[in-house]
């Protein structure tokens, strides 16, 4: 058994998620919303809890109504959220998503005066550090302060307890002021960081310095498009101090990268029902391989099969997969 109280802390934002009940309904035609708890470290930490993971939240949800909501959902789910505050005048975040297959999915966030920005390093100070393996950042959590310099303190803690740290890239270029402002916050951000999780345009972001080779069709991230060389990015993120990045390629592959190796991990296909909580259900597969001792490649290959199972679905948290749902579906698709 682990010292450690808790396999992995997520850190960041635990939001409100109304999706589209109507399918290939424009925004302004739909009639109808689910309500769902979203977030990318929301996700990931529910991914974690049902594929088995002691999984605890670091977050920030305002008094009200919203917030029990939230509260309400992930104690449900076995996530342990005495690390999430309560922001008396901040509201509980949300976004509203409409889901037009095979590749829209519009997305508006409401962020003015949230929550969980407001994590200061007061509460990272209170929240187990130490005591979890794992501790899991977004990139959207250093987009404003206090949560900027909390987020970096809870990397710093991290880092000088042993724990290991991992970043999702996280871009939700609507969150920043300026689109070489995310670059250079995540890049001063990743001596601390062992290991990063991202898409393409992502990582190009995060080593963003021109700001015309940035270019943002829609609110949504997958409408977010950046110029440049891939490959050269992951170099340097991998000399800026991460010893890992993996490159999420969607329904193609993933992409592992250390500094001596990569390997490649097969994608799963199947019938694309929407997109969004893929990425995060990654993660939560790949984190849970990497605190099984697994390899990269398979560890990446139970990321790719929680995302696939998610995409099949209608939402994001509510919707990840179960530890052996998904280890039968891997099964049924020919193993690891």
């Amino acid at each position: 058994m682990s010292q450690h109280k808790f396999d992995i802390l997520c850190m960041g934002r635990a939001l409100l998620d109304l999706y589209a009940n109507e399918v290939g309904v424009p925004f302004a035609e739909v009639q109808n919303f689910a309500a769902y708890v979203g977030g990318c470290p929301a996700n990931i930490c529910v991914s974690a809890r049902r594929l088995g993971l002691r999984a605890a939240m670091l977050s920030a949800v305002g008094d009200d109504l919203v917030g029990d909501f939230v509260l309400n959902f992930m104690q449900q789910e076995g996530v342990v959220t005495d690390f999430i505050t309560r922001k008396p005048g901040h509201r509980t975040s949300a976004a509203v998503v409409s889901i037009q297959p095979p590749d829209k999915f519009p997305l508006v966030y409401y962020r003015d005066n949230c929550a969980d920005i407001e994590l200061t390093i007061d509460d990272v100070l209170a929240a187990p550090l130490a005591a979890s393996r794992a501790l899991l950042l977004s990139g959207t959590g250093l987009s404003r302060e206090p949560s900027r310099s909390a987020t970096l303190c809870a990397a710093e803690l991290a880092k000088q307890a042993g724990t290991t740290v991992f970043l999702d890239l996280d871009l939700r270029a609507n969150q920043w002021h300026d689109a070489r402002a995310y670059g250079v916050t995540v890049r001063s951000a990743l001596r601390l960081v062992d290991v990063v999780i991202g898409t393409e345009d992502e990582i190009k972001a995060a080593m963003l310095i021109q700001a015309a080779n940035f270019s943002v069709t829609q609110t949504h991230v997958a409408d977010t498009h950046l110029q440049g060389d891939v490959q050269a990015a992951i170099a340097a993120l991998l000399a800026a101090g991460p010893s890992v990045v993996a490159l999420k390629r969607g329904a193609e592959r993933t992409t592992v990268f250390t500094r001596d190796s990569t390997v490649d991990a097969a994608a799963f296909p199947v019938e694309i029902y929407n997109t969004l909580g893929a990425g995060d259900a990654f993660a939560g597969g790949f984190i849970y391989g990497y605190l099984q001792g697994w390899d990269w490649q398979r560890a990446a290959r139970m990321g790719n099969a929680c995302g696939a199972i998610v995409v099949t679905r209608h939402g994001c948290s509510k919707f990840m997969p179960y530890e052996q749902e998904a280890l039968d579906f891997i099964a049924s698709h020919g193993g690891f």
